[in-house]
């Protein structure tokens, strides 16, 4: 009797173990946000398990990797995620997708850490999650014991456990990917027109509620047409991608940038006088004369019109006319002459400028 009394105590263990995994397991399922799948998993493996350690890893570039930001702020996911090289990631997983139980030799899996959470460890499971059956990350457990997950013990259950979380990522990608394209743009991924127009009438009442200045600037690119019908749409979706990305790098963080329709963007600038939004602008035409878009066949110089509107002009505060005085202001300065600009970026290329194309000849 006394011999198998072990094994009985043995089998009760496992069988509350797979409780505890089947009801995490019903609880992330129906979870169909990013930042309420991550932080309940994290939380209920921790307490669950009593696991002292629990986090999450992302490759780089992946597609959920790309969604993160739509996180939003979460102390518990500034402490438990990371994002690592993708090849670096796949060279500690071995290129599997089954999970992996270490022990020793543990310095290679430090950079899996959280940059903001470092954690002591001396055994650590790591359990690739994919996504279309592709490896995109893993949920990663560690314990001060080098025994909690030592080679060779079974990880039927957490294999289990990463598929269905794998299932979970799936779907809230679907959704989130949903949810963020119903207000961005499927291009440059900024905001589209639809949610503009909340956004400037949220802000015009935010400055009038606090009397503070806030500027709007209406701008296109310059030629767009042209490089479309010479170079073929693809270099021009390249251009709008290119200026999409030089205004959000340009542009401070409470600045919000979208594209309004074609080759046409809009910025709302709170917190700013119609001067110093003018001031903006001339560090984003600098920036493109001094970094044109390069691509393998064409050096291109990009330029672009703009108009300037402020909330406390004789415009009122009207969010319509804003946006109307703005566009104005813009074919005001349409027929403006085009500076040149007759900086060589590259001793080594010869520029021929035609249209605002610049072809290379070496």
């Amino acid at each position: 009797m006394n011999e198998i009394d072990p094994i009985i105590k043995r089998l009760q263990e496992n069988e509350e173990v797979t409780k505890k995994f089947h009801a995490v397991e019903a609880k992330i399922l129906t979870i169909l946000k990013f930042k309420d799948l991550f932080e309940l998993l994290l939380t209920e493996i921790r307490t669950s398990f009593n696991v002292p350690y629990v986090w999450i890893s992302m490759a780089k570039h992946s597609e959920v990797s790309s969604l993160i930001e739509s996180l939003g702020d979460s102390d518990i996911l500034k402490e438990h995620m990371n994002v690592i090289d993708k090849e670096l990631f796949m060279e500690l997983i071995h290129h599997n997708t089954a999970p992996i139980l270490v022990n020793e030799d543990l310095k290679p899996y430090f950079k899996l850490l959280p940059k903001k959470n470092k954690f002591f460890f001396k055994s650590i499971a790591v359990a690739p999650l994919s996504l279309d059956g592709a490896i995109i990350g893993s949920l990663n457990q560690a314990d001060t014991s080098a025994l909690r997950f030592q080679p060779g013990i079974d990880t039927t259950l957490l294999e289990q456990l990463a598929l269905k979380v794998s299932i979970c990522l799936s779907n809230v990608t679907a959704h989130e990917k949903l949810k963020f394209f119903a207000y961005h743009d499927h291009l440059t991924d900024l905001l589209n027109r639809r949610i503009l127009d909340k956004i400037l009438k949220r802000e015009v009442k935010r400055a009038e509620r606090y009397n503070s200045p806030l500027s709007l600037v209406f701008i296109n690119l310059r030629d767009f047409k042209k490089l479309n019908d010479t170079h073929g749409h693809e270099q021009g979706d390249n251009a709008l991608i290119y200026i999409a990305e030089t205004l959000t790098k340009v542009c401070r963080q409470l600045d919000i940038i979208a594209r309004y329709e074609g080759d046409k963007f809009v910025i709302i600038l709170p917190e700013t006088e119609p001067q110093h939004a003018e001031d903006l602008m001339q560090r984003v035409e600098s920036y493109l004369q001094g970094h044109p878009l390069e691509t393998p066949k064409i050096k291109i110089l990009l330029r672009f019109n703009y108009g300037i509107a402020s909330l406390h002009d004789k415009s009122g505060n009207d969010p319509d006319l804003l946006l109307k005085k703005a566009r104005q202001a813009l074919v005001a300065k349409k027929n403006q002459p085009v500076k040149n600009n007759k900086k060589n970026h590259d001793k080594k290329v010869i520029e021929l400028k035609i249209d605002g194309i610049d072809k290379k000849k070496t």
